[in-house]
């Protein structure tokens, strides 16, 4: 809604770009403790972040220029000003995960503790991120007669002015904070250690599918009008998610019996 957080002149600072920023600080922040509590080095933790950080937004602003490549023909060093919005999630988690898997095999981690501390603090730093595209308009949703639609009206804005739109950029971001609270509360279950990154792949994968059919922006079409790229991507994700939490089932821990 106000994709100008501040204009000195030619200085400008975009709200998304800050949000994005204090997203990814507040998610390093949650890793080194998280870190420090399941005894892995937490300069560690911080050296991977500025790794996957790095991949993450290259990741997913390539994705984006990819499938949004009308939008920079005519001006294509627009194609690096990723603080204005415009990132694909599902690239960023590509060249994370490989980003993360090689630096884990490098340095010989534990990849299954490293990711059940990693899995909490990616939705809330998505949760914040998709305050930023909020913020820019960017990722609007379909016009709706609903009460609680939002209508953009900074001229800055990405999203059709004047418009009642579906504000799935808040739909996301309650979605992620969500899966957020929900992983933090499984983090301590000894049933679900090692798995948590299965299912925030999973909770995540199953919230965009749906939020998807709310978004009306441009974004890349499968099967126009029918299946997006971001469900195409989500389904096998989600399957192999599921695929990964059922494959070992945890050993049951029995009582002691007493005679």
């Amino acid at each position: 809604m106000y994709p100008i957080l501040i204009r000195f002149g030619d200085f400008t600072v975009h709200t998304y770009g800050v949000l994005l920023a204090l997203g990814f600080l507040l998610a390093v922040f949650l890793a080194r403790d998280g870190a420090r509590r399941a005894g892995i080095d937490s300069n560690v933790m911080l050296d991977m972040s500025f790794y996957i950080l790095l991949a993450a937004i290259l990741g997913s602003r390539l994705f984006y220029v990819l499938t949004n490549w009308s939008e920079f023909a005519e001006n294509p060093i627009d194609a690096v000003k990723f603080w204005r919005g415009g990132l694909v999630f599902y690239g960023g988690l590509i060249f994370a995960s490989v980003v993360g898997v090689w630096y884990v095999r490098k340095y010989r981690l534990n990849l299954p503790k490293m990711t059940d501390v990693v899995a909490p603090c990616i939705a809330l730093g998505q949760a914040l991120g998709r305050l930023g595209c909020f913020s820019a308009g960017c990722c609007y949703g379909k016009p709706t007669t609903a009460f609680w639609a939002v209508t953009f009206r900074d001229p800055d804005s990405l999203a059709p002015l004047g418009v009642p739109l579906h504000p799935t950029q808040l739909y996301e971001s309650a979605a992620t904070f969500g899966i957020f609270i929900a992983l933090i509360s499984m983090r301590g279950w000894e049933r679900f250690q090692g798995r948590l990154l299965w299912y925030y792949l999973l909770f995540y994968s199953t919230a965009r599918f749906l939020i998807e059919f709310f978004r009306g922006d441009p974004r890349g079409w499968v099967i126009p009008g029918v299946l997006s790229t971001a469900q195409a991507t989500g389904i096998p994700v989600a399957l192999v998610a599921l695929f990964m939490i059922l494959r070992k089932k945890p050993a049951v821990t029995r009582p002691p019996s007493v005679e």
